[in-house]
């Protein structure tokens, strides 16, 4: 019997591959958090248990050390091709941006340096609809300029999985094959496929991560759930936003879509 999960997995195996065979030159984002792990996961999936594309971090050096610990495990168990984006400092960024989203801005810009010199045409990137409104905007194969702008005005149509994937020369494209996912979605398929977790989601004292970020501006929120089947539990019944922890969602309405219509992620 096909469960929600399994139907989750097929549309994204098949956005998966419908990338790797239409895009050139291709690499996915990687956060360390729960969702771009899952990302590769399911990219494991699609080819046959190696990702056969680089995966990018975007560094500010401000991670929490379990996120490089963890970073590290799974490179190594993994076999990934990794490519480590030093970005450029916050002295360097727009001045004025909000403090929080200026810190932010750092990963921004350093997408756009690695798209400069790597000349990647496709990235993809373990964003959900749910998360945030803006990214409500976006669609599966979002064409954007070469630095990664974003007119979510002017976005192709996406019926019944279809997708565009042809786009005219010099076109940057973001795939985004989690965006139909939901966060208890992806603590289910978590549990169920057994995929590795940073402890950081996990609860000490009263306290654990909803989205992993960079240690100034990402907050844990309270909380009790300290394995996969609590959190489970928590997100069927809390009211708690799971960007609570994210100090940029909190400075101005337009932050967050300043940041995304620039080449965030």
């Amino acid at each position: 019997m096909t469960t929600d999960l399994d139907q989750l997995e097929s549309q994204s195996v098949y956005i998966l591959r419908e990338a790797f065979n239409k895009i050139d030159r291709l690499a996915v984002l990687w956060s360390i958090g729960k969702d771009s792990n899952v990302l590769l996961w399911l990219a494991r999936k699609a080819f046959f248990g190696k990702v056969p594309f680089p995966v990018v971090q975007l560094d500010t050096g401000m991670e929490l050390p379990e996120v490089y610990e963890f970073r590290d495990m799974v490179t190594r168990d993994w076999n990934l091709d990794l490519l480590v984006e030093q970005c450029p400092p916050e002295s360097e960024m727009d001045p004025t941006l909000p403090p929080a989203t200026r810190a932010a801005a750092r990963k921004t810009e350093g997408l756009k340096a690695l798209l400069r010199r790597e000349q990647f045409q496709g990235i993809m990137v373990g964003i959900r609809r749910d998360e945030q409104a803006t990214r409500a905007k976006e669609r599966v194969f979002s064409p954007r300029a070469l630095d990664g702008a974003w007119d979510f005005k002017d976005q192709p149509a996406e019926f019944w999985d279809h997708y565009k994937t042809r786009f005219a020369e010099g076109t940057h494209v973001r795939i985004h094959p989690l965006l139909h996912w939901t966060e208890l979605d992806i603590w289910r398929y978590s549990k169920r496929e057994g995929i590795p977790i940073v402890p950081l989601y996990f609860a000490r004292e009263g306290k654990r991560y909803r989205s992993l970020g960079e240690k100034n501006i990402t907050f844990p929120v309270d909380s009790h759930a300290a394995n996969i089947d609590e959190i489970i539990s928590e997100l069927e019944v809390t009211r708690v936003s799971e960007r609570a922890g994210r100090s940029m969602d909190n400075e101005t309405e337009d932050a967050f879509e300043r940041l995304r219509s620039s080449g965030y992620m």
